[in-house]
């Protein structure tokens, strides 16, 4: 977009008195999930907009949003995960081998689980603050690393690649579902989770530190913002978030197999670029990322009340996250350019 056209854009924004809503980071999410909803809406009919077709993608938008959130927060200060994928699956099944295979405490198991994602998300943050290596690379070894121990630890222990276990009432009422089995407490768990985000990104300093780690690392750091210590502690949010998402998923289907998960790699990063976070870091919101994976569910489940081919739903996905990425960058010029205009009018 040119300048020119950037400039008229933003009168006429101002014009209408949403200026300052249109450069806000949610704003271009905010139109792909009305749009997308609008849309299935009228394909998917009555269906899709009932009680039960609204259960299906929120269940979705919920997995993917407990990771998401977390995984935000770690490409708003620069950074990528990759091994939350992994993370699930060896969280869900450390759980599943403790209290299915070995018949201890479901409490021990899904401790457990938390624990082993936590130091997961620990070592991804050490090896990439001590070698300064990029995340990507860093996240994308301990993504194989942890399919390969998963896979030959559950093999060596149980003999197989899939365990059974049936969780006691507590973790059913906590993880279950809800309301006639149509909604499962992931909703829960999600609006739970952007509440801690939220507040930490809003509402303390650390928030501040995560926006200034991911607009230049090194100012940060000259500024005296402990920034090792924070881009760990980031990670071991999303290695948590995978972690609570197995534990979930291990109740709800009763086990855990070594494949699972895998696709919460790609998604999670999906929902979150959908919702406005550069891949450059410095720039996000939590409204945001709650709208990409509103739209993310949305298109995933809407396609099945289309009653078309179910391929097609990675064809939109993927138009919509170039969509998505062409029109973040130009809500970010505009927020840009709407900063600088009020400096010179000052």
């Amino acid at each position: 977009m040119s300048a020119k056209a950037q400039g008229t854009t933003s009168s006429v924004a101002s014009k209408f008195g949403f200026g300052s809503l249109v450069r806000r980071p949610e704003f271009g999410a905010l139109i792909g999930a009305v749009a997308v909803y609008i849309f299935f809406s009228i394909a998917g009919g009555k269906a899709f907009s009932d009680v039960g077709g609204s259960a299906s993608w929120l269940n979705v938008a919920a997995e993917v949003g407990i990771i998401a959130l977390p995984v935000a927060l770690v490409m708003i200060a620069g950074d990528l995960d990759l091994s939350v994928g992994s993370t699930l699956a060896g969280s869900s099944m450390t759980f599943a081998i403790i209290s299915g295979f070995y018949g201890l405490p479901t409490w021990i198991g899904a401790v457990a689980a938390i624990l082993l994602g936590a130091g997961i998300g620990w070592l991804n943050g050490y090896l990439v603050t001590k070698t300064n290596l990029p995340a990507f690379v860093v996240t994308l070894a301990t993504m194989f690393a942890v399919q390969g121990l998963t896979l030959g630890f559950t093999r060596l222990l149980v003999g197989s690649t899939s365990v059974t276990m049936t969780p006691d009432s507590t973790f059913m009422f906590l993880f279950g579902n809800l309301i006639g089995g149509l909604f499962e407490t992931a909703v829960v768990w999600w609006v739970i989770v952007a509440a801690l985000v939220s507040w930490i990104l809003y509402k303390t300093k650390y928030g501040n530190w995560i926006y200034a780690i991911g607009g230049d690392v090194i100012s940060a750091r000259a500024t005296g913002i402990p920034v090792a210590k924070v881009r760990i502690w980031l990670f071991v949010g999303s290695g948590v978030g995978a972690a609570l998402v197995g534990v979930i998923q291990t109740c709800l289907y009763s086990g855990a197999q070594v494949a699972a998960g895998q696709s919460f790699v790609f998604n999670s990063i999906i929902a979150v670029v959908i919702g406005g976070v550069l891949l450059t870091g410095g720039y996000g919101s939590t409204i945001g990322v709650i709208l990409g994976t509103i739209t993310f569910g949305v298109v995933n489940q809407g396609i099945y009340y289309t009653g078309w081919d179910a391929d097609w739903a990675a064809l939109i996905l993927g138009l919509l996250l170039l969509a998505a990425v062409l029109t973040n960058n130009t809500f970010r010029r505009l927020a840009l350019s709407g900063g600088k205009n009020k400096k010179e009018n000052k």
